[in-house]
């Protein structure tokens, strides 16, 4: 018992000295604990109202400019085709050719005929002449004057017909050629040599669109074209001057048309089913990128919002219920959520309608980094990616959202 009571006062005194020693082993720990983290670097966006167009991006299809069907005006069969289908023509090129020799065996008959009536013309005039020398010195009566003048007048008709026989003959002939009414590309034949065309037939012989300039068909809701021109009267919005207004094309790849447009017109009414406006522009089209019924995305100037408030598009954030919101950092260097109302994006950034004001430092990157209520510090926003981010305000645009 002895032994036992030597050892537990052995393993006591053990413990009582590495006591202090383990204590001493939880000090550098608890002193780190005790440092406060630095407050992190956040990037931000100082606030700046100015003056910005405000675009609208709406859905279009291409159409050309003007269209042509190529019908025959004389019945015939035909004999040659001289188009190559797709390419360009111009006005009076000609595509085919009818049978010719009907309309010249046609042309040949008048001719004759009209030389016949000149024929007879010349021997009532003569006629007419001699009676009315005989009248005047009372060797005929008066009623063979009159005859012998009805007579000549007759003939003098007689050759009127005829010349119109001869310049229809003439115009059947020069209609077996058949030629290209407007500029533009044609596209493929529809019939061949040795086909019989019908004069007035309902069916065409082949179409021509004028593709230089083209047209862009785009629609507007009647719900926002009356918010924009409340919007100008109210002074929220400056008008655009007709020969200032841009139009620009977004195509389906997401490339940006080079040239831009002149926008024609706006529809004078509503379409029943759709509640939308239809809207016309007018772009060039030298090297044929546009085609008709390509699908298009508009991009219309309609206002210049002078003092616009616009941020980075990372800056807004999406609440649980759907909503938009910034983080901005406060005159104390403290992050607050800040609700917020956004129109349209464009060029990278969110137009902010409402809950921002100028001088507001909105939160651009470095969101990981803290918590609303936290204290930050804020860096000026440098963009790293400006050379490859759009710099064109047109290059994107999306409707309110």
């Amino acid at each position: 018992m002895s032994g036992l009571r030597a050892q537990s006062a052995c393993i006591a005194l053990m413990l009582a000295v590495t006591a202090p020693l383990l204590a001493s082993c939880d000090e550098p720990n608890t002193a780190t604990a005790a440092v406060q983290a630095p407050e992190p670097d956040v990037s931000v966006v100082t606030v700046k109202p100015q003056a910005r167009a405000m675009l609208r991006e709406l859905p279009g299809r291409i159409a050309p400019t003007r269209v042509s069907e190529v019908r025959p005006r004389v019945s015939g069969i035909v004999v040659n085709r001289m188009f190559h289908q797709g390419s360009e023509v111009k006005v009076g090129d000609p595509l085919y050719q009818i049978d010719p020799r009907p309309f010249e065996v046609e042309l040949q008959s008048t001719e004759a005929a009209l030389a016949r009536a000149k024929a007879v013309l010349e021997q009532a005039a003569l006629q007419a002449r001699r009676i009315a020398t005989l009248t005047s010195q009372r060797a005929a009566p008066e009623a063979e004057n009159e005859k012998a003048i009805a007579t000549l007048k007759q003939a003098e008709a007689d050759v009127q017909g005829r010349e119109a026989e001869v310049a229809r003959a003439k115009l059947n002939l020069d209609y077996a050629t058949i030629r290209a009414p407007i500029d533009g590309t044609i596209g493929a034949a529809l019939v061949s040599e040795g086909a019989l065309v019908v004069q007035n037939d309902a069916a065409s012989l082949a179409t021509i669109q004028q593709l230089d300039p083209i047209y862009a068909d785009f629609q507007q809701s009647v719900t926002e074209m009356n918010q924009l021109r409340r919007a100008f009267e109210s002074g929220d919005l400056d008008r655009i001057a007709p020969d200032a207004m841009k139009v620009r094309l977004v195509l389906d790849d997401g490339s940006i048309y080079p040239l831009p447009g002149k926008l024609l017109f706006s529809d004078a009414k509503v379409d029943a089913y759709t509640g939308q406006v239809t809207l016309r522009g007018e772009f060039p089209n030298p090297h044929r990128i546009l085609l008709p019924g390509m699908y298009v995305r508009v991009l219309i100037e309609q206002g210049i919002d002078s003092d616009a408030i616009a941020v980075p598009q990372q800056a807004i954030q999406r609440n649980g219920g759907g909503g938009s919101e910034v983080f901005v950092v406060k005159a104390d260097n403290h992050v607050a959520v800040q609700p917020v109302r956004t129109g349209s994006l464009q060029g990278g950034s969110w137009f902010v309608t409402d809950g921002l004001k100028a001088g507001d430092k909105v939160v651009v990157e470095g969101f990981q980094k803290f918590a609303a209520g936290d204290k930050v510090r804020p860096q000026a926003w440098r963009e790293v990616d400006a050379a490859a981010a759009p710099t064109d305000p047109h290059q994107t645009a999306h409707a309110v959202r």
